[in-house]
């Protein structure tokens, strides 16, 4: 691999492991300073608040199927996290240049997975339980490996849908919490999709002429 190549790859890594780093910082911040719940939220705006709540499933606080649910989820992030991983490395080796910013965004979505990835393999081993009345602390355990729940805290109330609305009445938007790794794997999503497009659709023109050639 060329030093050019090299040079990209150590800032990836380096864009990758601050991320994730971030995510964590705030996450623990949460975690060991904050109840579960309205009456411990931090009111930074009306419309910008922070909420701690654990999610037991998937992003923005859907959940997915138990115990085994969260099982087959957290390996699905793992096999995410590790495909992600080996595409980006697998881009940096090609011999015709990929536009940095899909490598970037590559790499926010990476990122994101492992951040919350961390919460399912370790939280439940090395935090006791968060309640609405008690803060969590090191040196707990309240589930076993693979099962512990991703923290989400932030929460963006912008307005309440007047209540005559058919469905969101008496509803507000945006309702999700989420957290900072869930914002990396939303922001490099869109990223590639509204200006990496060309990439992933030559890419596509590539394949199936090469196909038709065989």
């Amino acid at each position: 691999m060329s030093a050019c190549r090299l040079g990209k790859g150590k800032q990836l890594l380096i864009l990758g492991i601050a991320l994730v780093v971030i995510d964590q910082v705030i996450k623990i911040l949460v975690k060991t300073n904050m109840t579960m719940g309205s009456d411990g939220e931090i009111r930074v705006f009306e419309w910008f608040r922070i909420l701690f709540i654990e999610n037991k499933g998937m992003a923005f606080g859907m959940a997915f199927g138990g115990v085994l649910g969260k099982i087959l989820l957290t390996l699905f992030r793992v096999g995410l996290s590790g495909l992600l991983i080996w595409w980006i490395a697998k881009l940096l080796k090609r011999e015709r240049p990929v536009p940095p910013g899909v490598l970037v965004g590559l790499t926010l979505i990476a990122a994101g997975a492992v951040g919350n990835l961390i919460d399912c393999l370790f939280y439940g081993m090395i935090f006791s339980e968060s309640t609405a009345s008690t803060v969590a602390a090191f040196g707990g355990s309240y589930a076993p490996f693979m099962q512990g729940r991703v923290v989400d805290m932030f929460y963006f109330p912008l307005w309440e849908w007047p209540d005559w609305l058919p469905l969101l009445g008496g509803h507000k938007f945006f309702e999700p919490v989420f957290n900072f790794a869930d914002s990396c794997v939303t922001v490099g999503a869109l990223y590639l999709i509204f200006f990496q497009w060309r990439f992933f659709a030559k890419e596509e023109e590539g394949k199936k002429a090469a196909s038709s050639d065989q």
